[in-house]
């Protein structure tokens, strides 16, 4: 039986018995490093109320019941759970307990996303952005702030992305592109109207096109030249929030980056060494 278990069990427990239980249940990661006399401060009780209450759920003391707090608590923190990537936590969570549900429910997502990669995927999702002379990147909502973080991390190998959505302006930047360029869309449902039209004027034109969905059934896969279905973990109509797909979204772009840093990475490694030397004590050093 759990120390837990035990401690919610209260059936022959006195009222200095409950009050000391429900301390430590609702403070359960602060015990393994909190002493008698903390303890019993924090419940208002003495030395040997703690002492009679290690003892009637059977252990020899303070010390042994600590000891299975300790183990509890280090189980829970580090072995990972299943969680709903829905609806990830409940209202009666402590805060550390949705610390470890977000960090499972990250892990998790990532660990699944690696398991859809394949080298030939990647290799050619990085050629395409890497023989590119422009690429454009059509994101919506959370994926946009996804496709930003990209933009940013790019600029540091010298590739300047252009965001085609910003100032509504996705149709006038389709018609501008050509067969050199590339197209980036991220869309975790894969409906969207006018990105499945201008994806087949695209595929038309036999301009290069990647695309990031969750949804294996869209349109938009058929559409695009290079297709990356990544987890189908959330429901498009109602969840607490867009934390799994992002997370996966999030992984896939930093992982492409990162090939693409290390193809040249002496060369990325001494430019950033320039950069960096001329923006801390250039002339472009700040005041």
């Amino acid at each position: 039986m759990l120390v837990t278990d035990k401690l919610k069990d209260q059936e022959n427990f006195t009222n200095t018995d409950k009050r000391i239980a429900d301390y430590i249940l609702h403070n359960i990661t602060k015990v393994p490093t909190i002493t008698i006399e903390d303890l019993a401060n924090q419940t208002y009780a003495s030395h040997s109320a703690v002492i009679r209450l290690c003892k009637k759920i059977g252990y020899s003391g303070f010390r042994t019941f600590k000891s299975a707090i300790s183990e509890f608590v280090y189980s829970k923190l580090h072995t990972q759970t299943s969680v709903n990537a829905n609806f990830p936590f409940e209202p009666e969570d402590s805060a550390i307990g949705i610390a470890k549900k977000m960090a499972d429910l990250t892990i998790a997502s990532v660990k699944k996303t690696f398991a859809q990669l394949d080298d030939d995927m990647l290799n050619q999702a990085v050629t395409m952005l890497t023989e590119a002379d422009r690429i454009f990147l059509f994101a919506q909502g959370d994926s946009q702030i996804r496709i930003r973080s990209f933009q940013n991390k790019l600029i540091k190998i010298n590739k300047f992305l252009i965001l085609a959505d910003e100032y509504s302006d996705k149709n006038w930047n389709a018609v501008n592109m050509t067969k050199r360029d590339c197209a980036l869309f991220v869309s975790y449902a894969g409906i969207n109207s006018q990105y499945k039209k201008i994806l087949q004027y695209f595929q038309k034109e036999e301009i290069p096109t990647i695309l990031l969905t969750g949804n294996n059934k869209s349109d938009l896969t058929k559409l695009a030249s290079l297709p990356i279905v990544t987890i189908q973990d959330e429901y498009d109509f109602v969840k607490v929030g867009t934390f799994s797909s992002q997370v996966s979204f999030e992984y896939i772009l930093d992982t492409i980056f990162s090939i693409m840093y290390a193809q040249e990475y002496e060369k990325n490694v001494l430019n950033l060494k320039r950069k960096h030397d001329i923006l801390q004590t250039g002339v472009l050093k700040e005041d």
